[in-house]
């Protein structure tokens, strides 16, 4: 009787290590499926074309914080006052002729005579003379505006220069390009109305890449494909026939 019960608890011992085996099979192969699953997930993500090479959000992209904020509407009343605030000075300046000079003369003028009026009033209304706050400009901020112009001025004059050495290509031909169509736009228009266009495009242009963002990286990838296309027929029949310069030569050497 003792052995026929020994016989019946392995029996169950391997009953119960066969399913425990078959568990850990399948919680394997499910895990295995998960893992897979995940890779072709973040494959395809990786996969997924974004303008111009773009990894981080739209507003990383546009250096976050604040300016972020107000470029992509995320307070609204900031938002509209800003871009309201730029149309009044668009209006005021190019569409009624109205001169800068002239504004801020005219603005002293009504600041002077009504702080000059109210203090000289106030003793015989017997009421307290305005407090006019002393403005002094602290020398911080200028110094490291001063110094951020400055960093910009000097990477901005490292790139002419590059590029004016001919090293690489397609920058200098998309710098000419670009140059070439702000010479166009300038002859079209004035200083102002352009900052005032790129104002505009700045309160538009985020905010509708950032809702239809999917649907415009597929065309921008379709254009992307058919400008490289183009470019490839110009390099075989134009640039390629380019003599090489010196730089290139010497490199090689």
């Amino acid at each position: 009787m003792a052995d026929h019960h020994k016989d019946e608890e392995r029996k169950d011992e391997s009953l119960m290590e066969k399913i425990a085996d078959k568990i850990e099979a399948h919680d394997s192969s499910s895990s295995s499926s998960s893992d897979s699953e995940d890779e072709k997930k973040s494959s395809l993500k990786a996969k997924v074309y974004r303008l111009f090479g773009r990894e981080k959000p739209v507003h990383r992209v546009l250096g976050g914080g604040k300016p972020a904020d107000v470029f992509l509407w995320r307070d609204v009343k900031v938002s509209a006052g800003v871009l309201g605030g730029a149309t009044a000075i668009w209006v005021l300046f190019d569409v009624l002729e109205y001169h800068l000079l002239t504004l801020v003369c005219h603005g002293l003028i009504l600041a002077l005579v009504g702080l000059f009026l109210w203090s000289n009033a106030a003793t015989f209304i017997k009421k307290s003379p305005p407090r006019i706050p002393e403005v002094i400009i602290p020398e911080k901020p200028v110094l490291n505006f001063a110094s951020a112009v400055r960093i910009h001025i000097n990477q901005a004059f490292s790139a002419l220069r590059d590029i004016a050495s001919g090293k690489d290509l397609k920058k200098f031909l998309a710098v000419i390009a670009g140059l070439w169509v702000l010479s166009v736009l300038g002859s079209c228009t004035d200083f102002l109305t352009l900052l005032y266009i790129i104002t505009l495009l700045l309160f538009t242009v985020p905010k509708f890449y950032e809702k239809y963002e999917d649907q415009v990286d597929s065309y921008a990838e379709k254009a992307m494909s058919e400008l490289k296309k183009q470019y490839a027929v110009f390099d075989a029949r134009v640039l390629s026939r380019i003599p090489r310069g010196p730089l290139k030569d010497k490199k090689r050497d």
